[in-house]
């Protein structure tokens, strides 16, 4: 049987983050599917606006005014 994988804190908290960056993104106006497909396309930016210290809403607003 297959070890599960367990991922470090920070791993934790980057995911979490953007989960909520996701909600903020639905609120500005975009379907679920678009705020994952963005998230996912832009993982890079992302992450950089997570270790700026950007909180998920402000991210989501940057994201939203490209």
């Amino acid at each position: 049987m297959a070890k599960k994988e367990e991922l470090d804190p920070e791993t934790l908290a980057l995911i979490n983050w953007c989960i909520e960056v996701e909600g903020f993104l639905v609120k500005g106006g975009v379907t679920l599917a678009q705020a994952q497909e963005h998230i996912e396309d832009e993982v890079e930016w992302f992450t950089d606006q997570f270790y700026d210290g950007l909180t998920p809403e402000e991210a989501a607003k940057a994201a939203l005014s490209d």
